[in-house]
């Protein structure tokens, strides 16, 4: 086993991170908001606490592993002392999306408002994760030809695993219902990810789904409990809070990111499905607190 704890590799195109494995001994690096520009995989050895992810709170323990898209805020505070490993790798190294139908872990891993963000580990697949990463290691100490090749080729079998394995964890994301209901459902989870910002309508999805939008909603109840509006409205509420905690953007320039063109009507439907204006979020609990 190699004892070398920290493994980065760098993108020599511009220079920014392309793939990263380390081990941590403490909670140093997740102690503040994290929003970084890469997946995460962190696998919790030792500790417990909890996992602040997207406006939510989530308990974990030993031995789960916890997962993170690309800009997805996010905070760990564990109960005591807290051991584990990191990989992190930018979407130029390795795009779960262009590389769906090999991996298939955006949605079930990645990219799931509706799923909490970790899996538990049982001992068959902690043995074939520590293995990989072993061999991961190994691979980032050899620049030789197709180093980069080899890397992503053990990456799809740790993510492959994982989302195996939360697939028998939480069967729910296979959206097993009907015959026809599990595509519909995921790609309408997929739709909204892709295109909240610019379709706000019940019935944008339906189009893109060729379906009724009353059959649509009628699945999306039935499944979610909830109405496709009120799906939308939490998908464009997540991304409003993250700019609104995260950045000093203007409440306008926020709104117009989102697809609205009229300020006040954007402050009237976060009002209403945050409780609060976005003027007062921002106040209480975003960025101006944290700069103040």
């Amino acid at each position: 086993m190699i004892n070398q704890s920290d493994f980065t590799l760098i993108n020599p195109q511009n220079g920014n991170l392309a793939f990263k494995l380390f081990s941590f001994m403490d909670n140093t690096h997740f102690d503040q908001i994290q929003r970084v520009n890469y997946y995460s995989l962190i696998w919790i050895k030792k500790g417990k606490g909890t996992v602040k992810v997207d406006f939510s709170e989530y308990d974990f323990v030993e031995n789960q592993l916890l997962s993170f898209a690309p800009y997805q805020p996010f905070m760990i505070e564990p109960n005591n002392s807290i051991e584990g490993v990191v990989i992190r790798f930018h979407p130029d190294f390795f795009c779960i999306i262009k590389h769906h139908q090999e991996v298939a872990c955006n949605g079930v891993l990645f990219n799931n408002i509706y799923q909490p963000p970790y899996i538990t580990l049982d001992e068959v697949s902690k043995t074939t994760l520590e293995m990989v990463l072993e061999q991961m290691k190994v691979e980032m100490q050899n620049t030789a030809l197709a180093q980069y090749e080899l890397l992503i080729s053990y990456l799809k079998i740790f993510l492959i695993t994982a989302s195996r394995l939360k697939k028998e964890q939480h069967p729910e994301v296979l959206l097993d219902v009907s015959d026809k209901e599990p595509f519909i459902l995921q790609n309408l989870k997929n739709y909204i990810e892709i295109h909240f910002k610019t379709k706000h309508t019940a019935r944008d999805y339906a189009d893109l789904l060729h379906i009724t939008p009353k059959a649509l909603a009628k699945i999306t109840k039935n499944h979610f409990n909830k109405t496709l509006t009120n799906l939308i409205a939490e998908r464009i509420i997540i991304e409003a809070k993250r700019e609104l905690y995260l950045t000093n953007k203007p409440v306008k320039e926020i709104a117009f990111e989102l697809g609205y063109n009229d300020e006040h009507y954007f402050s009237r439907f976060f009002k209403t499905n945050a409780y609060v204006s976005p003027q007062m979020y921002r106040d209480t609990v975003g960025f101006a607190r944290a700069s103040s």
